[in-house]
């Protein structure tokens, strides 16, 4: 797809394929993208750098973060990275981390550093490198957040002969940003703009909610970084409900791609509702969001497919519930006919 003639819609439908919910976040990302690559192009007709507006994105830790930015960058087919902010405060040499980040956008555009300078780079962790508090990284964490805002804003970076232009790189920062809320009871607990019966209460609900950048202040994050992240999107906590949607409807989900494994094998697998609830609650549980699924679910189909491929009179296995073992269905016993045995 080219990017500079995607409408916001578009991208939101392909972000719908992949990631489940956060429709608020994936509107705003989606609007986003579509203002920055008709920015690019207006620059490129009339000359001139352009103001360029990189995200932020808010929200508890696998809430689908990671996997909109991939899936975005995948759907325009743009060159994208990731990196971590906690790895850039570790290193002593931030400026040759942020060098290796802009070479490994240039290796996924194939060495075209025109094609690079139209990608995007997700820093993820940001909230990291707060300056305030008592795990706070002072030095470290604000020497990142300055480093970091020159490529934000745009720079030319030598790499090896070359040198990659940022000014038109889409910048997408990530961090669960944990006590952000209490920040903002406090500040916004006054202050709220005056209202009359006129006015569209919900506008004025969503701006009085928003993130504001006192709050990002308050945090640990200097003004001059928070004014490189003018787009906000919040991320909010999975439901059951979509961590069973997560389990079974995107295009990749791992229930299907187990279908199609156990398929190969001749072998049909079945799985209850409740089992999906199940395997939801616990990750609710384990409070990590989407991220625990993968491993629960493999988990449950460890046993399966340890005995699958030496049971070649298996025809079917079936789950009711996640705390019992499945069925074993065997072609004996359902009268499968010859020509439908495994090979």
């Amino acid at each position: 797809m080219n990017p500079r003639v995607l409408k916001p819609s578009q991208i939101v439908h392909a972000l719908d394929e992949y990631v489940i919910g956060q429709e608020d976040a994936k509107k705003i990302v989606s609007v986003a993208v579509y203002s920055h690559f008709k920015k690019l192009g207006r620059a490129e007709r009339q000359g001139g750098p352009i103001v360029k507006s990189n995200i932020l994105l808010i929200g508890p830790s696998g809430t689908g973060k990671t996997l909109l930015c991939e899936t975005l960058a995948r759907s325009l087919d743009v060159p994208f990275v990731t990196a971590e902010a906690t790895s850039l405060a570790q290193s002593r040499f931030v400026n040759e981390e942020i060098e290796a980040i802009l070479r490994r956008l240039v290796d996924k555009a194939g060495g075209d550093i025109a094609h690079a300078q139209n990608g995007i780079v997700f820093v993820d962790e940001i909230d990291k490198l707060k300056t305030t508090g008592p795990e706070a990284r002072s030095a470290s964490g604000e020497s990142v957040q300055h480093a970091l805002l020159k490529i934000m804003e745009g720079t030319k970076v030598k790499l090896g002969e070359d040198y990659i232009d940022t000014a038109d790189i889409l910048f997408i920062c990530g961090g669960a940003f944990v006590g952000l809320d209490e920040i903002m009871v406090q500040t916004h607990s006054f202050g709220f703009i005056a209202t009359s019966d006129s006015d569209n209460q919900r506008i004025l609900e969503r701006l009085n909610s928003r993130v504001k950048p006192t709050d990002l202040f308050l945090f640990g994050l200097i003004p001059e970084f928070t004014g490189r992240l003018p787009i906000i999107a919040r991320f909010h906590d999975l439901t059951r409900d979509m961590l069973v949607r997560i389990l079974t409807e995107p295009r990749d989900c791992i229930h299907n791609q187990f279908v199609d494994i156990l398929r190969g094998e001749g072998v049909e697998l079945s799985i209850a509702p409740k089992v999906f609830e199940q395997i939801a609650e616990l990750a609710i549980e384990f409070k990590t969001g989407a991220r625990s699924l993968r491993g629960l679910f493999e988990e449950l189909l460890t046993p399966v497919l340890y005995e699958i491929p030496d049971r070649q009179d298996i025809v079917r296995v079936a789950f009711t519930t996640l705390f019992a073992p499945p069925t074993l269905e065997t072609r004996d016993a359902i009268g499968v006919a010859p020509a439908q045995k495994r090979a």
